[in-house]
């Protein structure tokens, strides 16, 4: 059966451009269906699209069609998360001078100690945070402005750098000339490459901390044997494609030698870390390991995401939707887009606060009595762990829930719970017979000043995430023209 979207059943000037993407696969033969989904994984390795398990290679899934965009949307949400990534990296500071603040979005006493020790006035001239914001988009809806709902940020170890320019490459390459030989008006390509844009930034840093033309050291747990294997690729990407000096290394791996931080013969000027500070201190803790040379990269700005990376906890949202901060220390126009597309959230806890509709509420008996449009986060975890989703539970679940999110001594955060978009994409079954399923979707938004790139994921689970082996979608950009358009 054929889904339409709100587009469709409207007739809005036609198709919009990724229904009409959508009606094409289900005009394509059924052998053509599955050459195209033959030739994905093999493009996908061949763009090194790699998910470690447990020490081996998993070639992550590509869902066989594309989300298309239109570039008026495409500007809409760079202007919109850029704005949201500036407010964020005013956290280190809002910290240090606001209790309320601390409150909402606490640090442990070694990540504060951390804080004090490290924050400079460089930091405030340039703050460079690298970002990703998760979010819930209808790119088909009439409405799709009013549809964009920012789920939570990610300023530290941000996934997508590589993939998501991959991901695109890898759809152009495999789906997109069968696409354009059966409707050669269909325009249709690949968005910004966030691998250039993050690497201007970096440079663009290094020019700022008077280090230019300086070595770039990706930090992440080398060793581990899990997860996507980005920042090795994009190692070598920055080697061939700019003739950079490039290094990848485990934080085990560096050393201090002369006031400098060194990786075997390496000075290192910058890095960009797949790193809590937390997990920095729990290695000095634990393991034994030195941790002096990352702190002094921290001290001297030389760490990308600065220390504003973790000040990622889902929290941050009540920061950006509670009227005593937001009147206080953000402009109109960000109030404007923080109230249009960031969730109502509060860190879970006794107090009185504001309700969605502005209202002054107790939070705890606001969130017991609206179970239903309601989810419980821990406020720092990651890959979609220990959600409860208020309509998906039991109103005892749901109390527990609340109970424990209280009893014990890691934060938790209830949200407003977003629309999940679906979209519907190919599916072949292993006796060869083509159906087109329905999957929840989410985005993730990586802006820089040089543009925005869009992480697409797609899963038949209300938890979006690839670690949780969704899979990804490329979203490519259109163009309008006589008969395609998109959204107005």
């Amino acid at each position: 059966m054929t889904l339409l979207t709100a587009a469709d059943e409207r007739g809005l000037k036609g198709l919009s451009l990724d229904s009409r993407v959508r009606q094409l696969f289900y005009s394509l033969p059924r052998e053509t269906v599955k050459e195209l989904a033959d030739r994905i994984p093999v493009e996908s390795r061949n763009q090194k699209l790699i998910y470690m398990r447990d020490g081996k290679e998993d070639v992550i899934n590509v869902m066989l069609r594309p989300i298309a965009v239109m570039p008026d949307q495409v500007s809409y949400f760079h202007v919109v998360s850029l704005a949201i990534i500036n407010a964020l990296k005013r956290l280190p500071d809002l910290y240090i001078q606001d209790f309320a603040v601390r409150e909402v979005v606490p640090l442990n006493s070694d990540e504060e100690k951390w804080l004090w020790d490290t924050w400079q006035q460089s930091h405030r001239e340039d703050n460079p945070v690298f970002g990703r914001l998760d979010a819930m988009v209808d790119f088909t809806s009439p409405m799709w402005k009013d549809s964009l709902n920012f789920v939570e940020p990610n300023l530290s170890g941000v996934g997508g750098i590589h993939l998501i320019p991959s991901c695109e490459q890898a759809m152009t390459d495999a789906v997109l000339p069968t696409l354009q030989s059966h409707a050669p008006d269909l325009h249709l390509e690949p968005g910004l490459d966030l691998r250039e844009m993050f690497i201007q930034e970096i440079l663009d840093h290094l020019e700022a901390i008077h280090r230019p033309n300086g070595t770039l050291c990706f930090i992440d747990p080398k060793y581990a044997g899990d997860g996507p294997e980005e920042l090795a690729a994009l190692t070598e990407y920055y080697k061939e494609t700019r003739g950079l000096t490039v290094v990848h290394a485990d934080p085990s791996e560096l050393y201090v030698r002369g006031g400098e931080v060194w990786y075997e013969d390496t000075k290192i000027d910058v890095a960009y870390r797949d790193y809590e500070v937390r997990d920095l201190i729990a290695m000095e803790k634990d393991d034994g390991l030195d941790i002096k040379p990352m702190k002094i990269l921290f001290k001297e700005n030389r760490v990308v995401s600065s220390m504003a990376g973790d000040f990622d906890h889902k929290s941050t949202w009540e920061i950006l939707t509670d009227p005593r901060f937001t009147e206080k220390y953000f402009t109109a126009d960000d109030r404007h887009y923080f109230k249009r597309h960031v969730l109502w959230t509060r860190r879970l806890r006794d107090c009185r606060t504001t309700d969605p509709e502005g209202i002054t509420v107790s939070l705890l008996e606001f969130a017991r009595n609206n179970q239903d449009i309601m989810v419980i986060k821990p406020n720092r975890s990651y890959g979609g762990d220990r959600i409860v989703i208020g309509p998906s539970v039991s109103q005892g679940e749901w109390a527990t829930a609340i109970e424990e999110s209280l009893s014990g001594s890691e934060s938790w955060v209830v949200q407003r719970l977003a629309r999940i978009s679906v979209a519907e994409f190919p599916v072949i079954a292993p006796d060869g017979t083509v159906s087109h399923e329905p999957f929840y979707t989410v985005m993730g938004f990586a802006p820089t000043k040089y543009g925005v790139a869009i992480l697409g994921r797609a899963s038949q689970k209300q938890v979006v995430n690839v670690a949780q082996r969704g899979g990804m979608c490329a979203v490519l950009v259109g163009k309008y023209g006589k008969t395609l358009h998109g959204p107005r």
